[in-house]
């Protein structure tokens, strides 16, 4: 399965002084993904596949995004755990 970092991979390199557009650089990862894919044997389709672990890393790190800003606070931040969000309800409301 692709969970795992590929060790390996290396940014594009810039040819000479040329800055490459973000296009460029986002066609050059995953043309690099795809080679360090097919040099492990690994398939780019099907159940556990590339095509697989790239859409469902890039779902879960919309999805994160969103609920940050929905929440206004990262996941882990301390302002969501108790005692620090302003919502927490107190013993006299009844709530526990």
């Amino acid at each position: 399965m692709m969970t795992e970092t590929l060790v390996g991979v290396s940014p594009p390199r810039k040819a000479g002084k040329k800055t490459l557009t973000p296009d460029e650089v986002e066609r050059a990862a995953v043309r690099e993904l795809v080679k360090a894919a097919r040099a492990k044997g690994e398939e780019l389709t099907g159940p556990d596949g590339l095509l697989k672990a790239i859409t469902k890393q890039v779902l879960e790190a919309a999805l994160e995004e969103e609920m940050t800003e929905h929440v206004g606070y990262d996941k882990h931040a301390p302002e969501g755990r108790n005692g620090a969000n302003p919502q927490r309800h107190s013993p006299e409301d009844g709530a526990d």
